[in-house]
């Protein structure tokens, strides 16, 4: 029987390790479809033939047919000058009206802005005479199709191929508030919004320099979404931003509505279950991240900014401990990893304590389990599943039931289940006690997708507590430290700066050393300067030192 269930666990890590490795397949290269522009414009498929001349009769036809069905499409024709027909287009909705009236038809309307179709013209379009900002010239009426899907006012001229494009988006927009999921006590309240300008002026506020770089790429043949890479000229690695920019623009796909989209395709192992790239919502954390070297990837429309490369410990890292003391920064770090393999291990330690290995249990304990576990139908593993599936369900029901009632339901619902629990003898109060521990535990980890990894983990590790006891547990944990150091983000190592060892780096790894005594950026970051700060910051503390 034994020999069986090694060779069941054997043929298990195999196969799982195999899975957790395995690297990701390589698409072929698509060639763009005859109807779509390998910029994203929009599909000639599904348009008619451009019309070749500059008759505006022609051009707002060919408009009217693409844009059909689109009733919050606005066509404002009017006559400039002596008797020229013009024509503004926009979408309703997209365009500041006020902006629009004051700086572009109060202008052109006006009696000394023009007097003749040719000197209207030369006003527009060579001597830029109208007073609004973002305005461009366009030379195809795909180009200005595109400009007002964008959410531009277009103005077309009869018999003038040209048009001018005026970049008055306003769309609604929430206003900057607090975070939601990265609180702290002493820090900044700010948070991303949906904006992107938005979201790249409080990064602006606080990187001051002509170092700070923006590079804009659209994605999504339908969504047409700005992605903006953004980083540190003077200490990030020029080839991490050629990587970044190789693997965006690899993306072929029609729609990007968030940053969630992008890290699937960029990342560098998707069947590997731990996140390979940080999420943030914090301005404050991004700015901290582009000044150790590293990259942050803004995406239109979603107030969460990806931040790459990334390693464990970095994502067990919290922007609290660097607005409290080090002294606490460091021991609330401490409970973190502390908390980290309860959270992972607790449920299958008593699986396999209580099923294989009572012995190592204390008699008084082991008495006080037994009895309570005396009325319990199920083993230890079986018990131990049931409370677990239903935490996770009384745990995601709090997570989409409205606020307001949220916290109220998870708190009663978790007393009512596990007092009926006990009650009815479906489970033991030492495992109700167990599994509410691993689910606090779970709630210290910071980043939600690398507590996600750990939860999902630690059913097959009961599995294998169950079968095999602490053996198993042992194995499973051989196994996750193995992939963890084949893992790596961007690439670099994914347990960097412990494996491989770079002693240097360690004073922000499992301690939050003081910031005098940061000198250096993070080494494994390849950062372009190294150098944080001079030396000996505190110098005013030794006088006699200052003196020399």
């Amino acid at each position: 029987m034994s020999k069986g269930r090694g060779y069941a666990m054997a043929f298990f890590l195999r196969g799982f390790h195999k899975i957790a490795n395995r690297p990701p397949k390589r698409q072929p290269r698509q060639q763009p479809s005859p109807g779509t522009s390998s910029a994203g414009s929009p599909e000639a498929a599904d348009a008619a033939e451009e019309p070749g001349g500059a008759s505006l009769a022609e051009r707002t036809g060919w408009l009217r047919a693409q844009l059909a069905h689109c009733s919050d499409v606005v066509y404002h024709t009017y006559t400039a000058g002596t008797n020229t027909p013009c024509l503004l287009v926009y979408i309703e909705g997209s365009v500041d009206r006020n902006d629009l009236q004051q700086s572009v038809l109060k202008v052109i309307l006006g009696n000394s802005f023009v007097q003749g179709a040719e000197q209207l013209a030369g006003n527009l379009f060579d001597r830029k005479m109208i007073p609004a900002d973002r305005q461009k010239t366009l030379l195809t009426m795909t180009d200005a199709l595109q400009d007002i899907l964008e959410g531009s006012a277009v103005l077309l001229l009869d018999q003038e191929p040209r048009m001018m494009s005026f970049g008055l988006s306003s769309y609604v927009k929430r206003q900057i508030d607090e975070p939601n999921s990265e609180t702290v006590i002493r820090g900044p309240r700010e948070a991303f919004v949906e904006s992107i300008q938005d979201n790249l002026s409080m990064l602006r506020k606080r990187l001051r320099t002509h170092n700070f770089k923006c590079v804009e790429q659209i994605i999504g043949t339908k969504t047409r979404t700005r992605v903006i890479t953004v980083y540190m000229e003077d200490v990030c690695s020029p080839a991490l931003v050629d990587e970044a920019a190789r693997r965006l623009a690899d993306i072929e796909t029609d729609s990007v509505l968030g940053s969630s989209y992008l890290e699937e395709f960029i990342e560098d192992n998707p069947y590997s279950p731990f996140p390979q790239l940080q999420y943030t919502e914090r301005p404050d954390v991004v700015a901290a991240a582009l000044l150790e070297g590293r990259i942050a990837i803004i995406v239109e429309g979603t107030p969460i900014a990806i931040i790459a490369p990334t390693t464990l410990f970095m994502m067990m890292q919290s922007a609290e401990d660097y607005y409290q003391r080090f002294w606490a920064g460091s021991w609330i770090r401490w409970i973190r990893y502390v908390f980290l393999f309860v959270s992972l291990l607790l449920p299958s330690f008593y699986i396999a304590v209580t099923t294989f290995h009572p012995e190592t249990i204390p008699e008084r304990m082991l008495i006080t389990i037994a009895s309570s576990r005396e009325v319990v139908p199920f083993s230890a593993f079986v018990e131990a599943l049931i409370m677990e599936v239903f935490f996770e369900a009384l745990r995601e029901a709090a997570t989409r039931i409205p606020k307001s009632v949220g916290q109220a339901v998870s708190i009663i619902g978790a007393l009512i289940i596990g007092t009926a629990a006990v009650q009815a003898g479906i489970a033991s109060a030492a495992m109700v006690i167990i599994v509410s521990l691993t689910g606090i535990a779970s709630f210290i980890i910071p980043h939600y997708d690398l507590g996600l990894s750990f939860r999902l983990l630690r059913f097959p590790i009961m599995i294998l507590a169950g079968g095999f006891g602490l053996v198993g547990i042992a194995c499973a944990m051989i196994l996750i430290y193995i992939h963890l150091t084949e893992l790596k983000s961007f690439g670099i190592p994914y347990l960097s700066p412990v494996v491989p060892m770079v002693p240097k780096d360690m004073k922000d790894i499992f301690v939050r050393a003081p910031w005098w005594t940061m000198i250096t950026r993070p080494k494994f970051t390849s950062s372009r300067n190294l150098h944080r700060q001079k030396p000996n910051g505190r110098k005013w503390a030794n006088p006699a030192e200052e003196g020399d």
